[in-house]
């Protein structure tokens, strides 16, 4: 009879689990207590016969034993998790994960490709140390041009016998444009959105590097007028539909005829403020028609084709649409600064 029972209680000791700590006790209490369940079988074996004694002592000892081992090893499982979940983890932050946005000059850089994507502009990129030929030389840049000079360019190789030997950090993004027309054939339609430097003290409205975007578009029987029309559904997709665009005369080396852009002043719409400078107008970019001699420097028949470019600064843009006055702010990572932008995308 006494066997039978521990064999019952082995069986259970067996199966024994707890969920959680008070259940554990109450386990320990059932079977191992002045009252428990395996108390009282020794409590039994008094009676047992003296044959009978050695085999049913041994068997209450690897009982007690079991029991005592099971109710250990659970209490420990509850200790390692209890101090796995309070443990400190001393890699973590101190304060709440900080979740950051969009930087402006990405926001507005998305949405200029954003305008042009729309009139079938594709993206073309290019590398920011260039040489003098895809930088200056290509695009009709002459020899003395002061844009040649040590106080407009930053020279990473400089060869005053031969310019075009010169390696430079790429001072328009022009240079992608280049580099498409050496080998792409018309029809091309691009924009270059890219960094670019010229050496130049920084100060709340310059800096040495800044982003611009520029575009292209070479066809047969591209003009001027194509070009008008490109830049009015441009700004009026940037600034809004009342706004109102003027071109004046002007000259790059890369176009003729050459005009810069201006569009009119969205804060008092054109009627004067100090903003613009009471003039109704503020510039935003520069443009053109493909210099028949820049299209046949990179193989292309100019009696054939024709083409218009034009090239605005990001951060010029960003100005207007945000009033950031200090060209600084955009590269110093000010977070109170950023913060302005959490809603700008």
């Amino acid at each position: 009879m006494l066997i039978e029972k521990i064999e019952a209680l082995k069986a259970q000791l067996n199966d024994l689990h707890a969920s959680n700590e008070e259940m554990l006790e109450e386990l320990r209490i059932k079977y191992l207590s002045k009252k428990g369940e395996i108390t009282a079988l020794f409590n039994d074996f008094r009676t047992v016969a003296p044959e009978q004694k050695r085999e049913l002592g041994q068997r209450l000892n690897e009982l007690k034993t079991l029991a005592t081992e099971k109710i250990s090893a659970l209490r420990e499982t509850f200790k390692a998790a209890a101090k796995e979940k309070n443990k400190i983890d001393i890699t973590r932050p101190s304060l709440p994960g900080y979740l950051g946005t969009r930087h402006p000059i990405s926001v507005v850089r998305k949405q200029i490709i954003d305008i042009f994507s729309r009139l079938g502009f594709v993206l073309a990129d290019g590398p920011e140390v260039e040489d003098d030929w895809h930088v200056f030389s290509a695009l009709n840049f002459a020899a003395d041009h002061p844009a040649r000079d040590m106080q407009d360019t930053f020279f990473i190789e400089k060869n005053d016998e031969d310019v075009t030997r010169n390696i430079v950090l790429r001072s328009h993004t022009s240079s992608v444009q280049v580099r498409t027309m050496d080998h792409q054939q018309p029809p091309i339609r691009i924009i270059c959105p890219g960094r670019v430097y010229r050496n130049e003290a920084i100060t709340a409205r310059a800096h040495c590097f800044f982003h611009q975007i520029e575009g292209l578009y070479i066809d047969k029987n591209v003009t001027f007028a194509d070009l008008r029309q490109v830049l009015l559904y441009f700004a009026q997709q940037l600034f809004g539909p009342d706004t109102k665009i003027r071109l004046r005369p002007s000259y790059f080396p890369f176009t003729e005829p050459s005009a810069e852009m201006d569009v009119s002043c969205m804060l008092c719409g054109g009627k004067g403020c100090s903003f613009c400078k009471n003039t109704g107008w503020v510039e935003i970019l520069g443009c053109g028609m493909v210099d028949p001699a820049v299209l046949e420097a990179s193989g292309i028949d100019s009696s054939v084709y024709t083409g218009y470019a034009f090239g605005l600064g990001v951060e010029r843009i960003t100005n207007l649409k945000y009033m950031v006055k200090d060209l600084r702010m955009f590269s110093e990572n000010d977070v109170r600064f950023l913060d302005e932008f959490t809603a700008a995308h």
